[in-house]
């Protein structure tokens, strides 16, 4: 894992608990204000972890059966403090500490190993930085326009636009990816964009780019002096891919290993993967083996773009 980006998610993680306690001791003055018996059990609470403290360095012979008994007046006085705020309209946890994270405190850790929620934001950091030199710029649903399409073309793009806008929109409980095909220019680039524009921006990590773009980089750390993962394990860990322009890159083995690689890897990990291509599954399977061709018709809905060039048809008009 990049140093830097570990670092960055450390920063955040940190942030995250300091801000958690902000809140907290913010809600516990609010309350204080407002209802004077749960500032009095909060004050007796209070005193009573000093006494807890005190008894466990001392020497008394009684310190064991001492302290379960404030142990029990503890959970006791939380309990009426508890029914008191739901009385007042309040949730009984509202005093709680409410972490970001709760499995691991907004520590970054859990049970001596990295938590799922520094994986996650490692991913998005790492996701955007790769992403800045993503030669695809994101486009929006509102910018996509059907009327560049007529007659039956018309009637399955509206069907596509609504399926990706769905797709968005429900992202990531609908777990299949999708594989766009169609001739070049009839708006495959600009909705799988539309869709990781608005996935970004509801703080999932999506790594977007031209396919041949993202196995130079791959090939280029694989085969350097100091050998790299960092892009193969940007590109497995998304939460959403867009491979654009599948089937431009060269034919080596290196390029279809890796693309074999990625998208089982993807699926066998129940992460969702765009797919855009000039390529109809006839052509998918004329240039890719059974399994890469078996993988992505297992786990993808396929949407066949129709139309004639909108690139073309704007520069009639």
């Amino acid at each position: 894992m990049n140093s830097e980006i570990f670092e960055k998610a450390q920063g955040i993680i940190d942030s995250r608990r300091q801000r958690a306690v902000q809140q907290n001791e913010e809600r516990i003055r609010e309350i204080n204000d407002k209802i004077p018996q749960i500032r009095e059990i909060n004050n007796e609470l209070f005193n009573t972890g000093k006494q807890l403290i005190s008894l466990i360095g001392s020497h008394d012979p009684n310190v064991a059966a001492r302290v379960e008994q404030m142990k029990r007046y503890n959970l006791q006085a939380q309990k009426i403090s508890r029914d008191i705020l739901v009385k007042y309209g309040l949730p009984a946890d509202y005093l709680d500490l409410h972490y970001h994270c709760e499995k691991c405190s907004d520590t970054g850790y859990r049970n001596g190993e990295i938590c799922e929620c520094m994986r996650q934001i490692c991913g998005k950091l790492a996701a955007d930085e790769f992403n800045k030199n993503s030669q695809v710029r994101l486009s929006t649903f509102d910018t996509f326009s059907l009327n560049y399409y007529s007659g039956n073309d018309r009637v399955t793009m509206q069907k596509i636009l609504e399926f990706a806008k769905k797709y968005a929109d429900d992202f990531p409980n609908d777990k299949r990816s999708i594989f766009m095909s169609g001739r070049t220019g009839l708006g495959k680039t600009h909705l799988s964009l539309a869709i990781a524009e608005k996935v970004l921006s509801k703080g999932f990590a999506v790594v977007y780019d031209s396919a041949i773009n993202i196995l130079r980089k791959i090939e280029k750390e694989h085969f350097s002096r100091n050998s790299s993962a960092e892009t193969i394990d940007t590109v497995l860990n998304a939460e959403l891919l867009i491979l654009d322009d599948l089937g431009t890159e060269y034919e080596t083995p290196f390029y279809k290993s890796t693309i074999y690689n990625i998208i089982n890897s993807r699926l066998n990990s129940g992460k969702q993967t765009i797919i855009s291509t000039n390529l109809n599954f006839e052509g998918i399977s004329k240039r890719y083996d059974e399994r890469i061709v078996s993988r992505i018709v297992s786990s993808s809905v396929y949407c066949d773009f129709k139309g004639e060039d909108i690139r073309l048809q704007k520069r009639k008009d």
